[in-house]
């Protein structure tokens, strides 16, 4: 191997370590603010950390959009859905059943699938994602974190966390570093991924379907085995529903709002498929209220094979 290609993959490597412990700083410092405001637990669930793991996504994606690597910017966001609904619930439903809260089964879910179609028809129409759609889109996270706090305070929801992990200077500073470390690792990030494709002749949407998208979804695997391990088997369905959500409306709404992304008609069956598999794990979900081994079976094995479809088309 060339030895330009190996220094661009430690790179590449290296972005993923800044990216990913970046977020983790970052929620750490914002939930001990949230703490010591008093701010409920379900509301730093539903914002501050669903923004955390998404937050390498979006990274990578703005820093295409500003580079001109829009191929990337959502590519990246398409394989990082299909990889939080195939392999980390897939993966999840392999170690132990995952039961399914009816909150999220009746409104978060169906309202990922709403905008996945949205998305798909912004797409379809021009082949493109304009400036104009992508306010769309951030006006609808906006109102859709609003409807979250209100329905948090209309139920009740008084559970705060006991005791910040952080004073506020060591917060803020935790939140300080964390927003450096992810704007560098996506930096590093991008311009390694580019050079890689452009060494060995693979496109941008090809990396950024498979090498990146898995690299920034890091954070939604690792908090996921987390949940699994403590026996909170709910929460890795309302972090991958949440994360692709976000990914949808904060990555690629504040992506193209910088600038309008072009897209290549080859994309359609990407794009396709993932609202296929978004509509799929809704059944999946609907039929019995959780994810078993034999759904988790069906999950990696898709997985699997459109990995070996994308490496093939390209």
């Amino acid at each position: 191997m060339d030895a330009g290609i190996i220094i661009q993959v430690v790179l590449l490597l290296a972005g993923f370590v800044f990216l990913i412990k970046g977020s983790d700083f970052f929620v750490d410092g914002a939930s001990s603010i949230a703490a010591i405001l008093k701010i409920p637990t379900i509301i730093v669930g539903l914002t501050i950390v669903a923004f955390g793991t998404s937050a390498p996504e979006a990274a990578v994606s703005i820093t295409s959009s500003l580079t001109g690597s829009n191929a990337m910017a959502v590519s990246n966001v398409i394989g990082s859905n299909l990889f939080n609904m195939l392999m980390v619930i897939g993966v999840a439903a392999l170690l132990g059943d995952l039961l399914m809260e009816r909150s999220v089964l009746e409104k978060d879910l169906p309202f990922l699938v709403g905008i996945t179609l949205l998305l798909t028809a912004f797409i379809v129409i021009g082949w493109n994602i304009s400036v104009v759609e992508g306010i769309i889109l951030l006006a609808i996270l906006a109102a859709y974190v609003f409807y979250l706090i209100r329905s948090a305070g209309k139920s009740g929801a008084t559970n705060y966390v006991e005791k910040p992990k952080l004073t506020t200077p060591k917060s803020i500073l935790f939140i300080i570093v964390g927003l450096a470390g992810i704007i560098l690792g996506g930096d590093m990030v991008v311009n390694s991924a580019s050079s890689i494709a452009m060494a060995l002749g693979m496109s941008e949407t090809l990396v950024g379907l498979t090498i990146v998208a898995i690299g920034t979804s890091l954070p939604e695997l690792v908090t996921s085995i987390t949940a699994l391990r403590k026996g909170e088997n709910q929460l890795v369905i309302g972090n991958v529903v949440g994360s692709n959500i976000f990914n949808i409306l904060f990555v690629l709404g504040a992506s193209s709002a910088i600038s309008q992304i072009p897209l290549d008609s080859s994309m359609l069956i990407d794009v396709l498929l993932m609202v296929g598999v978004t509509i799929l794990c809704f059944i999946f979900g609907k039929t019995q209220e959780k994810y078993d081994k034999k759904e988790g079976i069906i999950l990696v094995a898709l997985f699997i094979a459109y990995m070996a479809f994308a490496i093939m088309r390209n």
